[in-house]
């Protein structure tokens, strides 16, 4: 197989893992289940308001219980979840318990892939994440402990036990001077594993001084420069040894322009919305109560939500503001101007 770059701004060898194909197309939930980790990764990548909180969200809405988590599937339209973190080891009763109450709601066709740090791994743990999750997805230690290779491994041939070769894989950040290291990981795992994820490496809040300390940065700012091309010979390398492994270099773009658009399209709108080609949405509001055909009180907001046609007929009446905002839980506005 040669190496495709996909009409996602990714590229990829022998396709994508399942989990991926969803996540793509905007159908996952983001539930994420503690800010809490196992782990102290200089690159992390978590914001201030999640990283070392105990704290679960689902999409952008914090979650007290199982029931606000469901609401959020179904106004996001989601057909399945990714369980993230920090470690969803370190609360694995909780993690199961939430990703039990999806798939009663939704299905077992509802499908789960998770992201699991290698630290806390162990079989029983592992069991009983495998009674909710589809996919497991590994995040080894050996680019923090060198020294943690061997044991990386082990943890990962012990999934073997309880999901089938293709629903297993590892998942890295491309770190460009680490590529001869993370290729000779791929490679010891090659026996155990059906996919790996490397991820171009982003900057972020968290980890900016460590990130801009050692790298450059791309044109724009939050992508570290060869991160994609070492990625790119990753893929090449392994093409090169006919590896059956599915392996997808996911890039920022295909995260901010596919990932995260798609799901803003899908996600459920209120009434008199008009949806942009970003997955923003347009209202025409008053900032008080109305009733009457045409016409939409937000209890959330505190304003009315008018349809075009009413609109019309109350311009030069009322102060009516032409609004844009993402349709997520906390509908945060991006232009806001009278009309």
């Amino acid at each position: 197989m040669k190496i495709k770059k996909t009409k996602f701004d990714s590229y990829c060898l022998n396709g994508f893992a399942e989990g991926c194909r969803h996540c793509v197309k905007g159908d996952k939930l983001v539930l994420f289940v503690t800010g809490k980790c196992s782990r102290n990764c200089w690159y992390c990548s978590l914001s201030r308001k999640r990283k070392n909180k105990n704290e679960t969200y689902a999409n952008e809405r914090t979650c007290r219980n199982a029931k606000e988590i469901i609401q959020e599937a179904d106004e996001s339209r989601a057909t399945g979840a990714g369980i993230t973190g920090g470690d969803p080891l370190l609360c694995t009763g909780r993690t199961v318990r939430l990703a039990s109450a999806l798939k009663k709601r939704f299905g077992k066709e509802f499908h789960i892939h998770i992201y699991l740090p290698t630290k806390l791994v162990a079989e029983r743990k592992l069991k009983r994440i495998a009674r909710v999750a589809d996919e497991v997805r590994f995040h080894p230690e050996f680019l923090i402990k060198p020294d943690t290779t061997v044991e990386d491994l082990k943890k990962i041939e012990m999934a073997s036990k309880f999901w089938k070769k293709e629903n297993i894989g590892i998942e890295l950040p491309m770190i460009p001077e680490r590529k001869e290291e993370i290729l000779d990981f791929i490679k010891g795992a090659e026996d155990y594993i059906g996919f790996v994820n490397l991820n171009e490496f982003e900057l972020s809040e968290t980890n900016f001084q460590a990130i801009v300390a050692r790298y450059k940065l791309k044109e724009g700012g939050y992508v570290i420069a060869g991160s994609l091309e070492s990625g790119k010979w990753i893929l090449e390398e392994l093409s090169k040894e006919k590896s059956k492994l599915k392996i997808h270099l996911c890039s920022a773009k295909l995260k901010n322009d596919y990932q995260y658009k798609n799901r803003l399209k899908k996600h459920k709108i209120l009434p008199y919305g008009k949806r942009t080609e970003d997955g923003t949405v347009i209202y025409l509001i008053v900032n008080k109560k109305m009733k009457g055909e045409g016409v939409f009180y937000d209890e959330k907001k505190k304003r009315t939500i008018l349809s075009e046609p009413i609109a019309r007929k109350l311009l030069g009446k009322e102060k009516i503001t032409r609004v844009e905002e993402f349709p997520t839980y906390d509908r945060i506005e991006t232009e806001s101007e009278e009309v």
